[in-house]
């Protein structure tokens, strides 16, 4: 019998997910914040539901949702730049008692590497190293992590991406043109979606639990060069940096989840 997957968060990444997992044979139950989107998720061969959610509740669906899956993958992005002052935290704390009640053996957390703090020595952040991001929205993840990976009901990979690019979506678009971008000389941190992909179809097929992985490509030029060659190559505006003030990054390491799951990430273009 074909394991059965959970997808909370039917978006830019859940969905090609699940349209994958679907693919090689597995069944998917995918959620939507939206009822126009049923449809959509139903002519993908996924099993749609809408969820709604907030820091003191869940809808009743989630019971359903969690129906007897093997696996669920959370996957909601915290949102926090657009509501700065969010229990995310909170929210994602209402999917713990369904999850444990569900018999769900395993969760897949979609993170991010934004829980490891920017500094002036860029660091190089190991899958060992504690996160020790200061700020809320850092806080607020590595709060959600503990949640899930504190429950003897079921076992929790923490897969963190790093910056997201693919289809649609490159920070050089949202770069152009701007002036006095902070930290020219901090590395480059990105992943691109068709890796997010395949990284947790491996985590799923091969059942590697009671993990974390930091997930980013082993290419780490300055911001400053490799934004200024990609506004170039998609022929828009180059960016301005400010290159008078310090500058603070990181640098991501992903050689653990390479080696666990063999497989390469390939470089950010």
């Amino acid at each position: 019998m074909s394991k059965k997957i959970a997808i909370i968060g039917c978006g830019w990444f859940g969905l090609p997910l699940a349209k994958l997992l679907i693919e090689k044979g597995y069944l998917v139950n995918g959620t939507t914040t939206s009822r126009d989107k049923i449809e959509m998720l139903s002519n993908s061969k996924i099993n749609p539901f809408v969820l709604e959610l907030s820091e003191n509740s869940i809808s009743k669906s989630i019971t359903e949702v969690l129906n007897n899956v093997d696996v669920a993958v959370i996957n909601i992005p915290p949102g926090l730049r657009r509501q700065p002052n969010k229990n995310y935290a909170g929210q994602m704390a209402q999917f713990v008692p369904y999850l444990e009640n569900s018999g769900v053996k395993h969760v897949l957390y979609i993170s991010s590497t934004s829980v490891f703090e920017d500094d002036e020595t860029f660091p190089i952040i190991l899958d060992n190293t504690s996160p020790n991001g200061k700020n809320y929205s850092a806080q607020q993840l590595i709060k959600t992590e503990l949640q899930f990976q504190n429950s003897s009901y079921f076992t929790t990979t923490i897969l963190r991406f790093s910056g997201l690019i693919g289809n649609d979506r490159h920070p050089a678009h949202s770069l152009s043109g701007r002036k006095n971008i902070s930290n020219p000389m901090a590395p480059i941190n990105l992943i691109h979606l068709k890796d997010c992909i395949n990284i947790s179809k491996l985590i799923i097929k091969n059942d590697v639990w009671n993990e974390t992985f930091n997930a980013a490509s082993n290419f780490h030029p300055s911001k400053i060069d490799y934004y200024t060659q990609a506004c170039e190559n998609f022929r828009i505006p180059r960016p301005e940096f400010n290159i008078q003030e310090k500058n603070v990054g990181k640098i991501i390491n992903s050689e653990k989840l390479v080696q666990k799951l063999n497989y390469k990430i390939d470089k950010p273009i």
